[in-house]
């Protein structure tokens, strides 16, 4: 049987002597979408920097297609093809558009369809209208926009997309759900960080909900979707479709 894309299991993470993910443990099938959803302070953002290697596991495995990871510098666990967009976007704001895509190219051997930047490009328009553009004088949703064309061009085998619509207006959200739409199609495999959870649950498979750093949900998101006193207590205000 194929391995995962991505396993956790049983993962713990310290902030000093603070302990903030209990025994966090899920997995995500290789081209599938995962949801991580919780509250502010929920340990969503701990698990993204414990996957990439910002933070070390004080205990538990990451794997990734098998290969235990954890532990790992953050530079080996991109190199080995996890690709991350941070939270706040964080573009290299005096390179251009263009810059910022060929700064991040990294090629794999068993990249069939390696990421380009026309094939950045045609993903998103608006990047090749603006090739030539300071990435600091871009819109919120264009910059957005570049910097998952930016980890795309890191031809990620896991790419883990931390809060990609906050503080976007509506008609740039459904844009970046479109695109996490394509990249699906195409393959490839995603852990979704979310607050908007309409966004989320629409384009994911699974979801998992983190609750003070333990998951309180592990499941196929249509399950979560039709759980409302699991979303209420957990996520605040249920948005059903």
């Amino acid at each position: 049987m194929a391995p995962d894309a991505l396993r956790l299991t049983d993962v713990h993470t310290f902030y000093g002597d603070s302990h903030i993910l209990h025994g966090v443990g899920f997995s995500l099938q290789p081209g599938g979408v995962l949801a991580l959803l919780g509250r502010n302070g929920a340990g969503k953002t701990t698990c993204i920097s414990t996957i990439i290697g910002f933070l070390k596991p004080g205990d538990g495995e990451i794997r990734l297609f098998g290969e235990p990871i954890e532990g790992l510098s953050p530079e080996h666990i991109s190199h080995l093809g996890i690709g991350l967009v941070p939270q706040g976007r964080r573009v290299f704001p005096s390179l251009t558009v263009r810059e910022n895509l060929v700064v991040a190219r990294q090629r794999r051997a068993a990249t069939i369809n390696p990421w380009t930047v026309d094939r950045i490009y045609d993903l998103f328009p608006r990047l090749c209208e603006r090739h030539a553009q300071f990435a600091g004088t871009l819109s919120g949703g264009e910059q957005q926009m570049l910097a998952i064309g930016r980890a795309l061009m890191g031809n990620p085998r896991v790419l883990l997309l931390d809060e990609p619509s906050e503080g976007l207006a509506p008609l740039i959200v459904a844009e970046v759900g479109r695109t996490i739409k394509r990249l699906k199609e195409d393959g490839q495999s995603i852990v979704l960080v979310e607050q908007n959870q309409k966004l989320a649950l629409d384009v994911a498979d699974s979801a998992v909900v983190l609750n003070t750093g333990r998951c309180v949900f592990v499941g196929k998101a249509s399950e979560l979707l039709r759980s409302e006193d699991l979303v209420t207590q957990h996520l605040g205000v249920f948005h059903a479709h």
